[in-house]
């Protein structure tokens, strides 16, 4: 199962709750590219990590997903066993939701895996549990998320797009952006109707920001030299940081154009993370 990618369009901190947590609005999608989990009926639960990024990635309990799988049989009362196998694609702690996607994915294959349907609202709990932006990603459509993750409204009618991800290979930890983040909050964005083509599309997406880009800048330099790489590219029509970073991405009107500038960023960067993908269809 492919655990897609998740790309904030836009993100803005609207508030504060007493309790510490920021209040968020964002326009998330989903690009076409990702991790791959893998499931095998087994007498008990296990994790197995490959792939380019998986160095220094534990296999123990605190594991994503492998809290996620609990959670599932806790829920469920099933005691059945599963040899998971994670492929990791992603870079880490990357603002891209790679562990929320992994343990959203894990949650939907198991549910197969044990012929388990503890329904939407139930799987959607577990989801807040593990993380605010799990619930996103069980869904796995656009998406405009509030409140702390958990207040889900489909984004429907987004014209086809591409995107060029671009990832210095420098894990920045999302409590310290937010730690480092300062200022006024922002007024939500959403809109009410679809954009008409994708000329409108982008002209909304520049109306807005990710305001966490100071804050995540601050904690990891590199990332401007990111934008600015990506914002020259021939074709590129808005270059933002997605979520906390330190992935950004370009956003394209077609293939043609993303797959010329991922050449072109590639042969310039080779010591970047670089992939274009088209933001995925429901």
């Amino acid at each position: 199962m492919l655990a897609r990618a998740k790309v904030n369009l836009y993100l803005h901190i609207t508030g504060k709750r007493a309790d510490g947590y920021h209040l968020l609005d964002s326009l998330i999608v989903f690009a076409d590219t990702g991790d791959e989990i893998s499931l095998a009926p087994a007498d008990k639960l296990s994790l197995s990590i490959d792939g380019p990024f998986a160095a220094g990635l534990g296999t123990g309990s605190d594991n994503l997903v492998l809290r996620a799988a609990k959670a599932l049989q806790e829920v469920t009362g099933r005691r059945s066993g599963a040899a998971i196998r994670l492929t990791k694609n992603l870079p880490v702690a990357s603002g891209i939701g790679g562990g929320s996607a992994d343990a959203a994915a894990t949650l939907d294959g198991l549910c197969g895996l044990w012929d388990v349907a503890p329904g939407r609202a139930a799987l959607l709990q577990i989801a807040a549990r593990l993380g605010a932006d799990v619930p996103v990603c069980l869904d796995g459509a656009a998406s405009f998320v509030g409140g702390i993750g958990e207040d889900l409204a489909p984004a429907r009618g987004l014209p086809s797009a591409w995107l060029l991800l671009a990832n210095p290979r420098i894990a920045t930890p999302t409590p310290a952006v937010f730690k480092a983040r300062h200022g006024p909050f922002s007024k939500a964005a959403r809109w009410s109707e679809p954009p008409r083509d994708f000329a409108e599309f982008a002209a909304r997406l520049r109306s807005s920001a990710n305001d966490l880009t100071e804050a995540a800048i601050g904690v990891t330099p590199t990332i401007r030299d990111v934008l600015v790489a990506l914002a020259a590219l021939p074709g590129c029509v808005l270059a933002r940081l997605s979520g906390s970073g330190a992935t950004c991405f370009g956003l394209f009107a077609d293939e043609a154009g993303a797959r010329a500038a991922e050449r072109e960023l590639r042969s310039a960067r080779p010591d970047w993370w670089v992939t274009a993908a088209p933001i995925a269809r429901p």
